[in-house]
């Protein structure tokens, strides 16, 4: 389990990390003859939930690092699966790990699909 010098990876993190990742493969799939369409994508977490002591603090769902020791401490962990599908966000067609228009990735979200 985290301790409190180790920092705090908050799950929508995790999760804008997975987002930006995909962004990185399609600006380096440009020249690459093969096109992957992203299906679903999914994720699984083992997260500790905590509320800060401070008043009025929400409860935050913190990523738990892979192998730790979940029977220290009184916190308890909870495993969270989630399934995610890519989607452009103004067509809501499946992505494209590559981008029509080399050396760009303006193109997505255009409504307009790449061509492979």
């Amino acid at each position: 389990m985290s301790t409190a010098n180790e920092p705090h990876i908050e799950l929508a993190d995790a999760v804008q990390t997975i987002r930006d990742e995909l962004l990185t493969a399609a600006r380096r799939s440009t020249g690459h003859d093969i096109v992957f369409e992203l299906g679903d994508i999914q994720m699984e977490f083992t997260v500790e939930m905590r509320r800060e002591a401070k008043a009025g603090a929400k409860v935050k769902a913190w990523v738990v690092e892979a192998g730790a020791d979940v029977t220290r401490t009184g916190s308890r962990t909870h495993k969270v699966s989630v399934t995610l599908r890519a989607q452009d966000a103004r067509t809501g067609a499946p992505l494209k790990v590559r981008n029509g228009t080399e050396g760009s990735v303006d193109a997505f979200g255009r409504g307009t699909p790449a061509t492979p």
